[in-house]
């Protein structure tokens, strides 16, 4: 009996251990939610204010100086007078009779020296190719090559030597020369069309051109010496009026100044040749060496400058073709074209000069403003 209580106190001590200690453990409950906890809303910034993005005015119209000073210089000069600025770098352009075909002379061998380095992008020439002139090759008036021509009887130049005189020396077989190497007329007024340079004519090149203006028929004997010139003094002075009259009115070679312009700037831009040709033409535009006091003259320090003349015939006080085209570029890298086309004038030379260095000096001094 007494065994049997022992071992009832024992099982109820361990009952109540058992229970005291299931009261210890939580019992197994859902998770309560958490409560949110409250955030105060965070600012956004405040968009910064727009950067100020410089406009270059003076890149979307002409000074106004510049037009009226332009516009004075023209009304003061006796003859027929062509100009034509475009900044190249900007949108604008103005000038006077702008858009009127004035004769070229020499400012066409522009065209047929980009033809022909437009057929060197296309791999039809190379600089390197041998040209052959001969006597039956001499055209007119300017043509430092003939003496060599005559003392040899032949000579063979390459590609790009010819270009190199015909631009910078102004020589007219060099030229010439050019010319049908690249295909004859044809192929530079195909140029002229496929590249869009608009009211741009040329020629029928330099000897047929300049006996046509002159009133004659060419012969290639007048090529040697002045045989041209003793030719033309034997007309009759109303013949020589008549043909020159007839050229001012409608010109062969004739261009508008504002035609001319742009297909400088398109040149500089790149839109015309691929860079190298690009780069060559201009380099030998800039190494020019006729008509030295022209526009180039009125260009100040500091500016560069690269360009194409063009001097025409001169008939009982009246010279005609009277032309300085070029480029002009500022000290911070602004270009502009410019184009100073004198068809006919009783003015002297020094005038024309200092009209054409009066255009010149007038746009690098409104530039910028």
């Amino acid at each position: 009996m007494r065994i049997q209580s022992i071992r009832r106190l024992r099982a109820a001590a361990v009952f109540c251990s058992v229970a005291a200690l299931s009261a210890c453990v939580p019992s197994a409950r859902a998770p309560q939610p958490v409560p949110p906890v409250s955030r105060a809303p965070v600012p956004r910034p405040a968009p910064a204010p727009p950067v100020p993005t410089y406009v270059d005015r003076a890149s979307e119209r002409p000074a106004a100086g510049l037009v009226s000073e332009v516009n004075a210089l023209w009304r003061g000069f006796p003859g027929t007078t062509g100009i034509a600025v475009r900044r190249i770098d900007g949108d604008w352009s103005f000038g006077e009779r702008k858009d009127e075909l004035f004769p070229q002379q020499s400012v066409s061998k522009t065209w047929v020296t980009l033809t022909i380095l437009d057929q060197i992008d296309q791999g039809k020439l190379r600089l390197s190719d041998p040209v052959t002139i001969t006597v039956a090759d001499l055209a007119v008036f300017h043509q430092p090559i003939r003496d060599r021509v005559i003392a040899n009887g032949e000579i063979t130049e390459t590609v790009g030597s010819l270009i190199e005189q015909a631009i910078t020396k102004s020589d007219n077989t060099a030229n010439d020369a050019l010319l049908w190497k690249a295909g004859g007329p044809d192929a530079v007024r195909d140029f002229i069309s496929r590249k869009n340079l608009g009211a741009i004519r040329f020629g029928p090149g330099e000897r047929l051109l300049q006996s046509r203006i002159a009133g004659l028929q060419w012969s290639q004997e007048m090529a040697i010496g002045r045989r041209f010139y003793a030719a033309r003094a034997e007309l009759p002075t109303e013949q020589r009026r008549e043909a020159l009259y007839a050229y001012l009115r409608d010109p062969m070679d004739g261009a508008s100044p504002q035609a001319i312009v742009d297909a400088l700037a398109k040149l500089a831009r790149g839109e015309l040749l691929s860079p190298a040709s690009t780069q060559l033409m201009l380099s030998t535009m800039s190494r020019t060496s006729s008509g030295p006091n022209r526009l180039k003259a009125g260009v100040p320090g500091g500016w560069n400058f690269l360009h194409k003349t063009g001097t025409g015939q001169d008939l009982g006080g009246i010279s005609t073709g009277y032309n300085d085209i070029g480029i002009m570029t500022a000290p911070d890298g602004t270009r502009y074209a410019v184009a100073v086309m004198l068809g006919d004038t009783t003015a002297s030379i020094p005038e024309r000069m200092r009209l054409m260095q009066a255009v010149s000096r007038a746009v690098a001094r409104y530039h910028g403003v």
